[in-house]
Formats: structure tokens, sequence, C-alpha cells
């Protein structure tokens, strides 16, 4: 064994000791970016007051603002990711959705609200290409799933506390004028103060060394594009049943407070805790499931057994797509639990496949790829479809309906498109050299 060879391994060995730790604080910062980019969801009936918005103009604050940059810059990100430092750009990323939530607060008008929501939306979708990329690295492939089970966790802990603290500090000052603003202004004031301080702990971690690389960080970008054209058949589908579920998913997220406030007659003081509660069951029993689930099919015979969780967890969701017109807010909370969790499952189950079944050099484009094309169907088209359905349906009071029919389209898609791309994955085997 050559001394190279032996410090290699010696390294390799000190990063996967130390990269439960540094797992967690990247779970970390990803939670802080799920919050500051879902806060407003809790809060955007007030904003629609102060602002004199419409449901239109809130689906592209909520939707476009996020799909635009997404679709420009996630495939860029991706290739940096594959061949820059990682962590680096995790503060980028960090710093932009702490501004981006700062700006949201003093935004005067739709136009410069829309720009604020955009760079939030930049920072924290971005950083999750990084953050994957990083905790595949820092354990052994046959524990992906458990290190995107952290990561997850950290996500759609962030999630809840969107609604959950961003509902009680929502109550907090509309009781007390802290900062001499409006009570949504406030709020997203106190999260960039939160998010600065929480930016702080990723100087504790680590680039860590890159693994089951076959040609090395400066591949040409059109050999790269081969790699994964070759294995279109199984990314395709893969892509295809993600991204449903993702569309049900932001559409459910934005518009479950408003049918909240309309159909049930609830502010977001008075839903925005069991709200938290059902995003924070969604994403720890999601994360769980998906993680040991990915981790299992791995190790299964099954030809794409990776994906198995996936599809049972899509077809589960099926019928929980109805849950804007159930009649008590009990089996809304039940139904949008059993949804949001398949969906955390997917996700999960989608980015442990491709840490697994690619190589590394092809990884961060892949996930900028999906990520770019998510953004633009889930965020730039998902909110704004269920408004037109709405209005075809006769107005903005038709909304829990849209939304349902919108839900329910989508995951019945995302359940047959997991079925394909299981039957079509590649085996998780030595990848020949690019060349």
């Amino acid at each position: 064994m050559t001394d190279s060879t032996h410090e290699g391994k010696v390294e390799d060995a000190q990063t996967y000791s130390g990269g439960l730790l540094a797992t967690v604080l990247l779970a970390i910062s990803i939670a802080s970016a799920a919050a500051m980019q879902g806060a407003f969801s809790t809060v955007q009936e007030a904003a629609k007051v102060d602002l004199g918005l419409s449901d239109f103009d809130l689906s592209l604050v909520q939707g476009l603002a996020i799909a635009i940059p997404i679709a420009l810059l996630s495939v860029p990100l991706g290739l940096m990711v594959d061949r820059a430092h990682r962590m680096r750009l995790m503060i980028v990323m960090s710093l932009l959705w702490t501004i981006g939530t700062l700006a949201t607060a003093f935004a005067p008008s739709m136009p410069l609200l829309f720009l604020a929501r955009m760079v939030t939306g930049l920072g924290s979708t971005c950083a999750v290409i990084a953050a994957i990329s990083i905790a595949a690295d820092l354990c052994r492939p046959s524990q992906r799933g458990r290190a995107m089970m952290i990561l997850t966790l950290g996500k759609n802990a962030g999630g809840a506390a969107a609604f959950a603290l961003g509902g009680w500090l929502f109550g907090v000052f509309l009781a007390s004028d802290m900062f001499g603003m409006l009570p949504w202004r406030s709020v997203h004031v106190a999260l960039a103060i939160l998010s600065a301080v929480l930016t702080l702990m990723l100087l504790l971690v680590r680039e860590p060394r890159r693994h089951e690389t076959v040609a090395g960080t400066d591949v040409a970008f059109v050999s790269v594009m081969k790699v994964l054209w070759s294995r279109k058949a199984f990314l395709l589908p893969l892509f295809a049943g993600q991204i449903s579920v993702t569309m049900a998913d932001a559409a459910a997220a934005i518009w479950a407070a408003p049918v909240l406030s309309r159909n049930f007659g609830l502010g977001p003081e008075q839903f925005a805790g069991w709200m938290g509660g059902v995003m924070l069951l969604a994403g720890v029993g999601g994360a769980v499931i998906g993680g040991l689930s990915a981790d299992a099919g791995h190790k299964s015979r099954i030809r794409g057994g990776i994906l198995l969780g996936a599809v049972i967890a899509s077809g589960i969701a099926l019928p929980a797509a109805i849950f804007p017109i159930l009649p008590s807010t009990l089996g809304f909370g039940i139904a949008l639990t059993i949804l949001l969790l398949g969906g955390t499952v997917t996700g999960l189950v989608t980015a442990t496949a491709i840490s697994v079944l690619l190589p590394n050099e092809v990884r961060g484009l892949c996930l900028g790829l999906f990520i770019a094309v998510a953004g633009v169907i889930a965020f730039g088209i998902a909110p704004s479809l269920v408004t037109g359905v709405s209005a075809l349906m006769g107005g903005d009071h038709k909304l829990a309906p849209a939304l349902a029919i919108v839900g329910t389209v989508v995951s019945a898609l995302s359940f047959l498109t997991f079925l394909l791309a299981m039957r079509n994955a590649p085996k998780p085997i030595a990848e020949p050299p690019i060349r």
C-alpha cells in the first residue's frame, strides 16, 4: 500500500467518523432555509391586506418568485457543487436567504416583495444541492439513506417552524409593537436575525473529501451530460415523479393557510400551532420512513429497490390530496399530514437514489437540473394553476376544491412515474471512467 493510499484511507475514516455532527449542522442550516422560505405563507393574508394584493399576486410571490432564480441558476450552481468548495457555497446561500427575509420585512410594494422572495427562494432551494453533495461524502453509500434522513428532518423541522414560530411571533407582535412595524413585517425581521446567527454554525463544518469519483472535478460538461442522457429511461420518470409530488406539496403548503382562514374562519395565531405540528409530524415520520426504506431497498435484490419506498408512499398519499374539501379541521389536518408525509418520503428516496446510483461528478448537476425543472413547474406553475382552476370554477371562494383537484391529478401522475423509474433503475455498480 502506498503512503498516499494509506493517507487517503485515514482521511476517509476521519471524515466518516465526524460525519454525523457535520450532517446535523447542515440539517440545522437547511431548517433555517426552509423556515425563511415558508414563513411568508403563515402571514400572507395579513400581507395581502397591507399591500392590497390579489390571490393571483400571492401566487406569483409564492410561486414564480421562487421559480425564476431557481430555473436560471440552479444548473450553474449544480456544476459549481461538482467542482468548487461546497461549504463556501453553503455560506453564500445562507446569507442570501437571510437578506431576502429581511428585505421581505421592508418591501413597500408588490414588485419589491417579489424581488425579496426571489432572493430568499434562491438561497434556500439551491443550498439543498450543496448539502446533499456534502452529506453524501460524509458517509458510506449504505448509510446515505440515513444521512438524507437527517437533512430531511432539518428541512421539515424548518417548514414546521415556519408555521409554528411564524404564527407565534405574529401573535406576539400583534400584542406588542416591538419593531414599530406591522406584525407580519416584524415576524420577518425576527426570523432574519435568527438566520444570521445560525449562519455562523456553517463555519464549523469542513469541506469533506469527494468519494466515488471516476474522472475528477474537471471533467468536460458535454461528457457529463452524456452520462446523464445515457440514463434517461431512469432519470426522466424519476424527475417526473418527484416534480409531481413537489407540485402537490408546494400547492398545499402555499394555499393551506388561506383555506383555513376563508373556509374555517381561523387566524394565523389559531392554526399556526397545530399546522406546525402537522409539518413536523410529516417531516419526522417521512424522514425516518424514507431513510430506512431507501437503505433497506438499496440492500435488497429487487431491481430499483431503493425506490420502492417512493412508490408505496406516493400511492398512499394519493387519496389524501382531497384534504382541502374535508368538512372538519381534524380531517383536514390528518389528510394533509399523510400527503406531506408521502412527499417527504419520496423526496428523500429520490435524493438517496441520485447519490447512490450516479457518479460523484454528475450528482450536483443532476440535482441542479431537477431543482431547475421542479422550480419552474412546481413553484412557477402549481400555485397559479390552483388559482386558474378556482377562477374557472367561479372565483376565489372556490380555492379549496381547486386545490383538491390539482393535488389529486399530480399525485396520481407521481405514483405512475415512480413505478416506471423503479422498473428502469440502473444497478448500483462501479461506473466506467467518463471520457
